[in-house]
């Protein structure tokens, strides 16, 4: 199954942006090749552009902090286990206090860096990291691969406590609902939203041999999908089979 998931409102779609930067910086750091490292290096850059919005550390802290009270909510329910919910409010404390106590924004420290600074502003310019725009760059690129992840890991866990907080927020955010299926009529599918509850995610997932696109809109009213397939012609043309799906709207 294809997972799709659509944001409800800004500052989820920030957390899905960085959630999906987080991953590849995992994915490329740990790699050997300079090209894999210059990316982890772009991605780093990305993540302190997604990071400089100005309220993004108090969004997270704001969610952090509500999400604690929400736990705390549920002690004393016999249907729900006590080490469980106390394991999850160690976590909620822990990584508020650890975001909390990094001064100024995610990444501030990276700025200060002179080097990283000048190759970040060289690396929005097609083809601007080139040995003769930064040699000391290219330089760089030529060292022991295990010297280059070391400097990564050392610029990349300035990013960590940010990460942790975005990862949490999210798997608790994910796993609030459960999925259901639903199916489209001829390619289309649409649903009111119950009042008195307001979605921050929808979360989408399709068989892959279906060879079917969701597009999704959705707003505090009603949520879209409209299943679309790519074509030989390299456009996406309606589907007008009745197609399954699993649907997930997590508040």
């Amino acid at each position: 199954m294809i997972l799709y998931e659509y944001p409800f409102n800004e500052r989820i779609r920030t957390y899905l942006r960085l959630e999906h930067l987080f991953r590849r910086l995992g994915e490329l750091v740990p790699a050997d090749s300079p090209l894999s490292h210059h990316y982890a290096l772009v991605t780093i850059f990305e993540i302190m552009d997604v990071a400089a919005r100005a309220d993004l550390k108090a969004d997270v802290l704001r969610d952090l902090d509500k999400q604690k009270t929400l736990f705390n909510s549920y002690r004393g329910n016999p249907a729900i286990s006590e080490t469980l919910l106390d394991q999850v409010i160690s976590k909620l404390e822990s990584n508020f206090a650890t975001l909390n106590g990094i001064p100024g924004k995610a990444g501030q420290a990276l700025t200060e860096n002179e080097w990283l600074m000048g190759i970040r502003s060289r690396a929005s310019i097609p083809g601007g990291t080139c040995e003769f725009d930064l040699p000391a760059y290219y330089a760089w690129q030529h060292r022991p691969a295990n010297e280059r992840r070391a400097g990564l890991e050392r610029w990349s866990s300035t990013l960590a406590p940010l990460a942790e907080c975005i990862y949490l927020l999210l798997k608790l955010l994910r796993d609030a609902d459960v999925p259901y299926k639903v199916i489209a009529t001829r390619g289309q599918f649409q649903q009111p939203l119950p009042q008195g509850r307001s979605f921050q995610l929808l979360r989408l997932r399709i068989d892959p041999r279906l060879g079917l696109i969701p597009e999704i809109s959705g707003n505090r009213l009603m949520v879209s999908v409209r299943l679309m397939r790519h074509e030989a012609d390299d456009r996406l043309h309606p589907s007008k089979e009745d197609t399954p799906f699993e649907l997930t709207l997590c508040a």
